[in-house]
């Protein structure tokens, strides 16, 4: 006769919701690694994902050994709740972003587009790269009086600029005219894109009083905006490129590390 199945208790429940969301954690995170896509966005779930999964699996042998020690067992709470708060400031970082990103009017009147650059691949527009020169020949295709500047220097072992490779891109896949593309090729981070492009717009009498649009992907949008505020840029727009879904989360959470460290090195 078959034994009644015994009901799930609260720690079964908990070893379960860690195991499946730390092996989603942990192959995400593997899976963009192995593609060499290393940086905090992704060894960040990596490690978290395979805590998780040797947690819950292990999980009688840990909360016995940790009942047996006092001090470890209080380090064990506080870290839990470090890691709670953690947690629910970056969901708060990831909704106060996405409602930035949701409040901009990109029908203003604009006469300046400046792209940021994200990497080139074997002389290619990356996925990222692509997505936001999309949405700048977009803009620039309903504002053709619009001078576009693609920002965004030499990457290692290429042999030509990203400006060089936005600048075609947007010729090639929209045939917009070259008269109206700037190209910033010496930068190498969104501080320098942006104070090398104003220096360039100078060069053609526009000051960083004229409508400008300032392209980039969707997580970066605030950490742009606040660069270009203490640059002297006044009347300006963000506009956001979404970014590839395989990537998207884990280019959020880099750019929490990111948007952080920017204010306490005062970069904006």
């Amino acid at each position: 006769m078959n034994q009644p199945r015994k009901p799930m208790t609260k720690h079964s429940l908990l070893r379960a919701i860690l195991f499946i969301f730390g092996l989603i954690l942990f192959l995400d995170g593997l899976l963009l690694t192995l593609q060499k896509k290393i940086h905090l966005g992704t060894l960040l779930p990596l490690t978290i994902g395979l805590f998780f999964l040797i947690y819950a699996v292990f999980y009688k042998k840990i909360t016995d050994f940790i009942t047996q020690h006092q001090k470890l067992k209080k380090i064990w709470k506080i870290g839990w709740i470090l890691f709670m708060a953690w947690v629910l400031s970056l969901a708060g970082f990831f909704i106060y972003l996405t409602q930035y990103n949701q409040s901009i009017n990109p029908n203003s009147k604009i006469d300046v587009i400046i792209v940021l650059g994200s990497g080139i691949i074997q002389g290619k527009a990356s996925p990222t790269l692509a997505a936001r020169l999309d949405s700048a020949a977009q803009i620039a295709l309903q504002h053709p009086q619009a001078i576009i500047v693609v920002s965004g220097g030499l990457d290692y072992a290429e042999t030509k600029t990203e400006a060089e490779i936005m600048s075609r891109y947007l010729v090639e896949n929209y045939h917009i005219s070259t008269t109206r593309i700037l190209k910033e090729d010496q930068s190498t981070s969104t501080a320098l894109n942006l104070e090398n492009s104003a220096q360039i717009l100078a060069q053609h009498q526009i000051n960083k009083n004229a409508s400008i649009a300032i392209v980039t992907s969707d997580f970066h949008t605030l950490r742009a905006a606040a660069i270009a505020k203490k640059q002297g840029y006044q009347n300006f727009i963000t506009i956001n490129a979404p970014t590839p879904l395989a990537t998207r989360y884990n280019a959020w959470l880099r750019e929490y590390f990111a948007y952080i460290s920017g204010a306490v090195l005062r970069e904006y």
